[in-house]
């Protein structure tokens, strides 16, 4: 509870004698209220702040001038390397058709098999086409024959014509005779006409013997001593007989290079298969290439033959390559409808250009597939600081 203080009154107040303190005691001295320092002992440490300002505005200025430096540095010296990721690994596909139509009778591979340039892949009922050449052998028989008769029938017409001659010149000479009497006086103008009429028999002889001969030159091809395989008729039936025997060679389809077989799976025995229809597909393994879609902003540095670095995502490491060709026109203008920009709602989009970087002859690639998506970077071996002294 508080007491409460009065003053005392008079009279009542007496004065109350302390006890000296040895001057030998330490004087004990009572705890005095914590005074705030004088402000001389304030400003004195206020020079502190200063050596940890000069620290921060080295950092604020020093740092982003650091940066900006090195930033600057590593601008100046890049624009190096052109990189795209709109890569894909590229193998040649060839679609396999029988030439000529027919039933299979037999299928010699299977689905992802590996095979080599002419193993056979599957085969053709060949009964058809041999009876076909069995024909072509037959009509090209009958050819020749045909040309052997031609060439007795010109030798016919030249005995007729021979024999023709020799009867207008009898004939002409009787009429000669006739003639000679008759103007001497010794015989009558009759008898003349029937000489005359012989004579004129004999020389139509020779018109149509010479005739006939014609027409034995000509269809001997013009040269009466022509060899029979060089006839027009005989070389058509031997190209009939060149065309059964092709056709009864491609009843067996064989591989037309290195590769893989794939989409074989809906090819069956009895199958009847129309000629050019594809059935199959083979990814040719020899060849195999990277074709990378850079934007058209990428292709001033781009040159044919500049090194580049792939990577694959399918597999680790890093493939070594170099700028084949540059494609002829972009991806759009190859594509099935090009875009029609010739219209009022257009908008800029940035093309890109096919670019063919050709890898080397190595085993080793033989991991790739086609259709694999890459990663490449090409060296220009220009830094943006070349290309700035360049101008």
């Amino acid at each position: 509870m508080n007491a409460r203080v009065t003053d005392p009154k008079a009279g009542e107040a007496s004065v109350v004698a302390m006890p000296r303190l040895e001057k030998s005691a330490p004087a004990v001295e009572a705890p005095e209220t914590a005074l705030p320092p004088p402000a001389a002992e304030i400003a004195q440490p206020a020079a502190a702040p200063k050596k940890r300002n000069g620290g921060r505005m080295l950092l604020m200025f020093g740092v982003p001038l650091l940066l900006v430096a090195g930033g600057g540095w590593f601008w100046l010296t890049g624009g190096r390397f052109e990189d795209t990721d709109n890569a894909y690994v590229q193998q040649a596909k060839v679609s396999l058709s029988a030439d000529v139509a027919g039933r299979v009778s037999g299928v010699e591979v299977a689905e992802n098999q590996t095979v080599r340039a002419g193993d056979v892949l599957f085969t053709l009922d060949p009964q058809p086409y041999q009876i076909a050449l069995s024909q072509a052998n037959a009509a090209l028989a009958t050819a020749r024959v045909n040309v052997e008769q031609l060439k007795v029938s010109y030798g016919t017409a030249q005995a007729q014509l021979k024999s023709s001659e020799d009867t207008l010149a009898i004939r002409k000479a009787a009429f000669d005779r006739q003639s000679t009497l008759v103007t001497q006086g010794i015989n009558a103008n009759a008898t003349l006409d029937d000489t005359k009429l012989a004579y004129q028999q004999a020389q139509s002889s020779v018109d149509l013997a010479n005739q006939q001969v014609a027409a034995a030159t000509a269809a001997l091809a013009g040269n009466p001593d022509i060899p029979t395989d060089t006839h027009p008729t005989v070389l058509a039936a031997l190209a009939a007989v060149d065309l059964a025997e092709r056709n009864l060679s491609k009843t067996t389809v064989v591989a037309p290079s290195d590769g893989v077989v794939a989409n074989v799976s809906s090819l069956n025995v009895g199958q009847f298969i129309a000629a050019g229809t594809t059935i199959a597909s083979l990814v040719e393994s020899q060849a195999t290439w990277v074709q990378a879609n850079f934007k058209e902003t990428q292709l001033a540095e781009l040159k044919v033959g500049q090194p580049v670095d792939i990577h694959v995502d399918a597999y680790p490491g890093v493939l070594h390559g170099t700028v084949d060709s540059l494609g002829a026109a972009t991806g759009s203008e190859f594509s099935l409808i090009p875009a029609q920009n010739a219209t009022g709602n257009w908008v800029k989009v940035v093309q890109r250009l096919p670019v063919r970087i050709a890898l080397p002859n190595d085993p080793e690639l033989a991991m790739l597939k086609t259709g694999m998506s890459a990663t490449v970077s090409v060296d220009t071996g220009r830094s943006t600081l070349d290309k700035m002294m360049s101008k």
